[in-house]
């Protein structure tokens, strides 16, 4: 099988909620483009506090009513070979961004950004963790992780035809 052309993982705190999220969001939307052969995704947390778990049932629920399955993906943490072999590590909000950096390699520092910076209209600098919120938390994520996939998608494309 052939090398994907651009590789991307999804980084939160304990890789349960926002990352797997965003992981099974920008999934449906390369699948929707016949893309998953060129670009590879992954989910992972700066914490191993649920090492092998199934994302929150609550993500699951709110995912499930927008068309995402979630139900295969499993909490990992971020290892030291993640840094080497992802192009892209997108941190969901400044606290893991900032935990991101200080394990990564200088020579990789350049592959950490931000979920948030590739929303197209919505002003958000985090996508917020809804762990101890309600239902609408969930949504907000949702929503913001839908238009951040968007702006993704767009610049990921743009970096393979460069």
């Amino acid at each position: 099988m052939n090398e994907p052309d651009f590789k991307v993982l999804f980084v939160c705190m304990g890789n349960v909620c926002r990352s797997p999220t965003a992981e099974a969001v920008f999934f449906k939307k390369l699948a929707d483009r016949d893309l998953l052969h060129k670009i590879k995704i992954d989910s992972a947390g700066t914490h191993n506090f649920h090492p092998g778990a199934p994302p929150d049932e609550r993500s699951q629920i709110h995912a499930r009513k927008r068309g995402y399955d979630l139900s295969n993906l499993r909490a990992r943490p971020v290892v030291e070979s993640d840094f080497e072999a992802f192009d892209l590590l997108l941190t969901m909000d400044w606290d893991n961004r900032a935990l991101l950096e200080e394990r990564c390699p200088a020579r990789h520092l350049q592959k950490i950004r931000g979920m948030a910076e590739f929303l197209q209209t919505t002003q958000a600098s985090v996508i917020p963790d809804p762990y101890d919120g309600g239902d609408q938390g969930f949504e907000q994520v949702l929503d913001l992780i839908e238009e951040a996939s968007d702006g993704l998608m767009k610049f990921i494309l743009q970096k393979m035809q460069a």
